[in-house]
């Protein structure tokens, strides 16, 4: 069960908010869920599991992540920083490509 979404208001409250349902539901060591950490290398998370965790914040957050998302996003933090933006929570991620953007954009209009 993914945790409540209530209190997600910003970037970082979206990070913890992804390292508890990542912690919780796929049974991560928390001091494994840095910032810097590869979901698929540093948590052990098979490409299945990161795939589930996108569907979990989508479903959790009413996001749609477009395809080629795996392609975009590697790190943790990454995860968050584009969750939040898309969200409306965020300023667009520097690291995503323009095309992503605009696929991004055009599933999330909150995307700001």
């Amino acid at each position: 069960m993914a945790p409540p979404t209530d209190d997600v208001k910003n970037w970082m409250n979206m990070f913890r908010w992804i390292v508890k349902l990542i912690r919780d539901e796929f049974d991560v060591d928390e001091t494994i869920l840095v910032r810097t950490a590869v979901l698929e290398t540093d948590c052990s998370l098979m490409i299945e599991q990161v795939e589930a965790i996108l569907g979990i914040i989508g479903e959790s957050f009413a996001l749609s992540f477009p395809a080629g998302t795996l392609d975009e996003v590697v790190k943790l933090e990454e995860l968050c920083m584009l969750a939040a933006w898309m969200k409306g929570l965020y300023r667009r991620p520097e690291f995503i490509s323009d095309e992503f953007e605009a696929r991004c954009r055009a599933a999330n209009p909150a995307c700001s």
